[in-house]
């Protein structure tokens, strides 16, 4: 059993790492903004500003899931934030995994990733404030961190939630689709792949994608 500590483990990513964690038997500690709606049981939850709680829940902790979205007072400060708890899970010898998006992929080996080109104008600012997380891990991070950048399919959210499949399959920072050129991922099979990585580590300091 290992305890892992998953900021914003109210949204909807944190919230189905939580329960796949919780699940398998982990102790599970959930970091938020607010109260959960449905909480797990046997979840401990804390309420909070992130830089007040992650002080008091990382020390002692086997992983680390950042799940935070760059949306309300979080908008502008994610980079600030996330060095923080990349600085603090270092300290604690905890395992750092980093949640991104499906912007900071590449369609192919070395050729742009997709934030360097056209997006459209009201997911832009997420999609920059997302990429400039990732450059902090692989520019900044700090040299003891075990980290992982983790971005999911094109199609991955709240409104494609999606089933349980018990299947899907990672990559490096080159997008993965399928024979029909789809990008799919449900939330509970990306929740699946990170505790995977969790359980059974097969990437540090590297980015991962993960996609049907």
């Amino acid at each position: 059993m290992a305890t892992v500590v998953v900021f914003g483990g109210t949204g909807y990513t944190g919230g189905n790492v939580v329960r796949e964690a919780s699940a398998r038997g982990h102790r599970v500690v959930s970091v938020s903004r607010s109260e959960p709606k449905d909480p797990v049981e046997g979840v401990h939850y804390e309420t909070g500003p992130v830089e007040q709680v992650a002080g008091q829940v990382i020390p002692g902790a086997d992983a680390v899931v950042a799940a935070l979205s760059p949306r309300g007072d979080m908008s502008g400060r994610l980079v600030d934030v996330y060095r923080e708890l990349a600085q603090q899970s270092a300290a604690a010898g905890a395992r750092y995994i980093q949640v991104g998006g499906y912007s900071s992929l590449r369609p192919e080996p070395g050729a742009p990733r997709f934030v360097d080109g056209e997006i459209p104008e009201q997911f832009r600012d997420e999609a920059l404030e997302g990429e400039a997380t990732r450059v902090l891990l692989a520019e900044e991070a700090p040299e003891g961190l075990d980290w992982v950048f983790v971005s999911p399919a094109a199609g991955y959210g709240a409104w494609a939630a999606g089933e349980r499949t018990d299947r899907y399959r990672v990559g490096d920072d080159v997008a993965l689709v399928d024979e029909d050129g789809g990008s799919n991922i449900s939330g509970a099979d990306f929740a699946a792949a990170i505790v995977d990585e969790i359980d059974r580590p097969t990437r540090h300091r590297a980015h991962m994608s993960v996609a049907y």
